[in-house]
C-alpha cells in the first residue's frame, strides 16, 4: 500500500505538468480539443493503474449517439479518473470556475475545452449555463455532477438546478451514471491509497425535449439512485 501511494503521488501527480506541456501544442493543431481529452484519459488510466484500482463497467451501449449530458453521482476524488478513463465518449467536464484558476491543473482544463460554471454570481452562472448549452447544441457532450460537490456518503446530496437548466435549454438527453467503490481508495484525511474494485454503471437515457426542470430532476435522481441500489427499480 505504501509503495503504491509513493508511486501515485511521486509519479502520477507531477505528470500533470508534463501532460500540460504536451497539451499546449496539441491544442494548436486540434481545435476540437479531442486529442487533449484523450491525453487526459491516458493520465486517468495511469492513475488508476498505480493506485491498484480495477474498474468494472456496465451499460456503455446505452449511451446514444450525438451530444448527451452525462450526469453522475460524486462520492470521492477517484470518481474523476474512473469516469474520465472508462467512459469512451468525447465529453467535456462542467466544473466550478475556481478550478480553472488552479496553476497547471486549471491550464490543462482550459486547453481541453472544459466548461467553467461560475456559481458565486447569479448573472455569471446563468451565462455559464447558456454557454454550455450552446456547446451541446454544437455537438459537444458534457459531464456534470448534479450534486455540485462530493457527498462523502452513500446517499445523494440535493441536486443543483444548473444541470436541468442545461438540459432544458440544450434538449440533449440526460444519461444517468453511477460510480461505486471509490470512497475507500483514499481517506478524507489520508494520503495512502488502497487497491479497490470500482463499478461504473450507465443507465437508460432520459429524454429532455419539452420536459419540466423539476421533473427532470426527480427522474434523474431516481435513475441514479436505482443504479446505486438506493431505490427499488421497476421490474
Amino acid at each position: 500500500m505504501i509503495l503504491r501511494s509513493v508511486a501515485l503521488w511521486v509519479i502520477c501527480l507531477p505528470m500533470v505538468a508534463v501532460f500540460c506541456l504536451i497539451a499546449l501544442p496539441l491544442s494548436l493543431f486540434d481545435r476540437s480539443a479531442n486529442s487533449v481529452h484523450a491525453l487526459g484519459r491516458f493520465w486517468a488510466r495511469m492513475v488508476l493503474f498505480f493506485a491498484g484500482v480495477a474498474v468494472e463497467v456496465k451499460g456503455l451501449e446505452k449511451i446514444p449517439r450525438g451530444p448527451v449530458i452525462l450526469a453522475s453521482n460524486h462520492r470521492a476524488a477517484f470518481d474523476i479518473p474512473v469516469l474520465h478513463g472508462y467512459l469512451p465518449v468525447q465529453f467535456r467536464w462542467l466544473a466550478k470556475g475556481s478550478l480553472f484558476r488552479v496553476p497547471v491543473f486549471g491550464w490543462f482544463m482550459t486547453l481541453a475545452g472544459y466548461i467553467p460554471i461560475e456559481r458565486e454570481h447569479a448573472g455569471r452562472a446563468y451565462r455559464s449555463i447558456e454557454n454550455a448549452a450552446g456547446r451541446i447544441k454544437g455537438g459537444t457532450s458534457v459531464l456534470i455532477f448534479p450534486e455540485g460537490m462530493r457527498s462523502y456518503s452513500e446517499k445523494l446530496l440535493p441536486f443543483k438546478r444548473g444541470a436541468f437548466m442545461l438540459a432544458s435549454r440544450s434538449e440533449a438527453p440526460i444519461v444517468p451514471v453511477a460510480v461505486t467503490g471509490t470512497t475507500g481508495i483514499v481517506g478524507k484525511w489520508n494520503i495512502l491509497v488502497r487497491p479497490s474494485r470500482v463499478k461504473l454503471v450507465v443507465g437508460d437515457p432520459i429524454p429532455t425535449k419539452g420536459a419540466d426542470e423539476k421533473r427532470l430532476n426527480d427522474i434523474t435522481r431516481g435513475a441514479i439512485e436505482g443504479l446505486l441500489g438506493l431505490k427499488q427499480r421497476p421490474p
